[in-house]
């Protein structure tokens, strides 16, 4: 059979679909110098996500600007090095801090928000407030969700929203937190959705809206789930396994796409 026979197959460029590290090509038994360069700069970028420092007072002021009233707390975190060697210190109040919210609860609310800095304080910092800007007016829509304390939380865990939550007396909680860094995106921002948060929750009990960062999910779709997942999970009392993210079906044709700062 000769080679005129055979049709030609159509070639991809792969790496305009997506950032991830695809056809990088070969030299020798190797990857050409400039992928090893990228790599070497990605991992370097990736591991000062995770060391990088916290600037709550940015983010009060940021937060304040949207005109939220927000509460500080820390975790029993004393330092960066203590929060990566203790994930368990991460996922608890220090003693101040629960005095604090404690005094802050004045009432049971619907809704609290938690952002923490996790484990890309770099995520927080480009992320969180501009998400949350697109998210306070889904949340007022039609039967509004009452948003009750707002609480920047540094050496803060996933879990430590629970606590928060409960002791804030909140029906459901969304944290905010950095997403531990990867090679293509070291500031991505996830959200985390508890009903009914308490220390000891696991992670089977939560909604996760994940990958929120320029060359992931833009911040009105991020919004837009987020919203969505708080109604049904207080409508159903649920979260979770028990709560499937439907909110494709009733999305709108067409979402902004992502917007910078």
């Amino acid at each position: 059979m000769s080679d005129k026979s055979v049709p030609a197959r159509p070639t991809i460029d792969l790496r305009s679909f997506t950032p991830a590290r695809v056809a990088l090509g070969r030299t020798g038994a190797s990857v050409p110098t400039k992928a090893l360069l990228d790599f070497t700069l990605d991992h370097a970028r990736a591991r000062d996500a995770v060391h990088a420092a916290f600037d709550a007072p940015r983010l009060l002021a940021d937060l304040g600007a949207l005109g939220l009233a927000v509460t500080e707390a820390r975790s029993q975190a004393v330092d960066r090095r203590d929060y990566l060697r203790r994930p368990d210190l991460g996922r608890r109040l220090e003693p101040g801090s629960v005095e604090v919210l404690t005094r802050a609860a004045s009432a049971p609310c619907q809704l609290a928000l938690v952002i923490g800095d996790g484990l890309s304080a770099a995520a927080v910092h480009a992320h969180a407030a501009a998400l949350v800007k697109r998210l306070l007016p889904l949340l007022a829509e039609g039967d509004s969700v009452a948003l009750g304390q707002v609480v920047v939380a540094s050496g803060a865990r996933v879990a430590l929203g629970d606590e928060i939550g409960a002791i804030l007396g909140a029906r459901m909680v969304v944290t905010l937190i950095g997403e531990r860094p990867g090679l293509s995106a070291p500031d991505s921002l996830g959200a985390y959705l508890t009903f009914a948060p308490k220390p000891g929750r696991t992670d089977a009990e939560r909604n996760c809206v994940s990958n929120i960062h320029e060359a992931g999910l833009s911040y009105d779709e991020a919004a837009f789930k987020i919203a969505w997942l708080v109604r049904e999970g207080l409508a159903r009392q649920v979260s979770g396994v028990a709560l499937k993210d439907e909110s494709a079906d009733r999305a709108p044709r067409r979402i902004g796409t992502f917007p910078p700062g």
